[in-house]
């Protein structure tokens, strides 16, 4: 059975730096693009950032551009979302998905987590 279990979420404050961590059991996905959403309350899910399968590409949605970094380590099969100069507005649920077909940006992901809270104070 596949899953993905994220971590790392938390209480932080305005101007402050987390790592996630999405972990995949069961199966591995060097194979296939892997992203990051969030969903915050009363919103709709976001998206965040995703990389390649090589992890050599990244995209990310414009409010996360220069403060957030996606990266993979094939070796271990987790997803990481470095996350930099947090801003109240960023806080909300993470999740990470495996993209199963379509385009980064739009596309399908699947196998989603339970996702992380991500709480920023001001």
């Amino acid at each position: 059975q596949v899953h993905l279990v994220e971590s790392g979420g938390g209480l932080v404050q305005a101007g402050g730096s987390l790592r996630l961590s999405c972990a995949a059991s069961g199966r591995t996905f060097n194979s296939y693009a892997m992203g990051w959403f969030r969903q915050a309350p009363g919103k709709e899910r976001e998206f965040v950032g995703a990389v390649d399968w090589s992890g050599g590409i990244t995209w990310y949605g414009d409010s996360m551009k220069d403060r957030f970094t996606i990266s993979r380590d094939s070796i271990k099969n987790t997803l990481y979302l470095q996350m930099n100069s947090l801003k109240p507005e960023d806080t909300a649920v993470y999740s990470c998905g495996v993209l199963v077909s379509g385009s980064v940006v739009g596309g399908t992901y699947d196998y989603w987590g339970q996702g992380t809270q991500v709480t920023v104070s001001s």
